[in-house]
């Protein structure tokens, strides 16, 4: 009689143990966001690449250490180094009336990671993080516009670290992208998915003279310096009207020694465009050179020529 006591309590016992060790169990946390350090590149279509490559490296004084080829040999894509982290992608075959830009990029260090964390905030992600070509670990995004934004990891046997230190060459006009712009046409949607998903911060907003609205958000990303510069819009250009909107920045610390840098290149002679130094709206020193097909590369100091910093603009977003 005792023993069947024993064995009916054990039993009992037993049974309530998964609901016990269940109650205890903490709730699943959700992905975490992992680091996104900065720019990767700006990736572009020219129509003709050996007039690209004559302007980013005659001209612009930036070398060419890899190039992706197809079946038959022809060059897709070449890779123009800007730093050790940075790229600007130049891909022929641009058709007309096609936007200029073919998507931006940005270097996090967990890239399979961050496809999780993205997929659990509803964005829509590729089924893996699979290995590119160059070697890194990269998949792509579209934000609200429909840009492509690649998520890039730079793997130590990919093409990028194993090229660190080289083809980095004192002809070049610049050491760093400091920020891109793409066009925004629901500054609200762009917002939601740079700063309330990628955590990026927005750092200014500014208006073009006689704007009745903001014309850019400067978003800063969350690990780094670098920055995205949307630019605000109503009523979106055309896509082959962007290549002024469409653009991206080099930082110079001597705008003026860039210019007579420029102006010393055989390129300059072939160049057609004025080169002329104009303070911005944000109150810095740029000088804006355009690629063969018209894309814009603005070239900025870092700082305001008065020292001091211009006030955000309270305008109304332009929808």
């Amino acid at each position: 009689m005792a023993h069947s006591r024993i064995r009916r309590f054990l039993a009992l016992s037993i049974a309530g143990v998964p609901a016990l060790l269940l109650s205890q169990t903490p709730a699943a946390k959700s992905p975490v966001r992992p680091r996104i350090f900065g720019i990767a590149h700006y990736a572009t279509r020219v129509a003709d690449l050996e007039k690209a490559r004559a302007y980013y490296k005659g001209f612009l004084g930036f070398e060419e250490p890899f190039a992706l080829t197809g079946a038959d040999g022809a060059v897709t894509m070449a890779f123009i180094k800007i730093n050790d982290y940075q790229y600007i992608e130049v891909s022929p075959g641009l058709k007309a009336g096609e936007d200029r830009l073919s998507h931006v990029a940005f270097y996090t260090d967990d890239a399979e990671a961050m496809r999780v964390y993205l997929a659990s905030r509803g964005v829509k992600v590729p089924d893996r993080t699979p290995k590119g070509r160059s070697g890194n670990l990269n998949f792509t995004v579209k934000d609200p516009d429909g840009h492509g934004v690649e998520i890039v990891q730079y793997m130590p046997d990919g093409w990028a670290m194993r090229d660190k230190g080289k083809h980095t060459p004192p002809t070049r006009v610049s050491r760093r992208i400091a920020h891109f712009g793409v066009i925004s046409g629901d500054a609200n949607a762009s917002m939601r998915f740079y700063s309330d998903i990628l955590g990026f911060t927005e750092t200014w907003r500014g208006a073009g003279a006689g704007s009745p609205s903001v014309s850019w958000i400067n978003l800063r990303v969350p690990d780094g310096t670098d920055y995205l510069e949307l630019m605000l819009y109503k009523d979106e250009p055309a896509p082959d009207k962007r290549g002024s909107q469409h653009h991206f920045c080099l930082e110079t610390p001597r705008i003026g020694d860039a210019l007579e840098m420029l102006k010393d290149r055989d390129y300059a002679a072939f160049y057609g465009k004025p080169l002329e130094i104009r303070t911005g709206i944000n109150r810095k020193r740029q000088l804006n050179v355009f690629d063969p097909d018209g894309t814009r590369m603005e070239l900025m100091e870092p700082f305001t020529a008065d020292a001091s910093a211009p006030p955000p603009s309270t305008l109304p977003l332009p929808r």
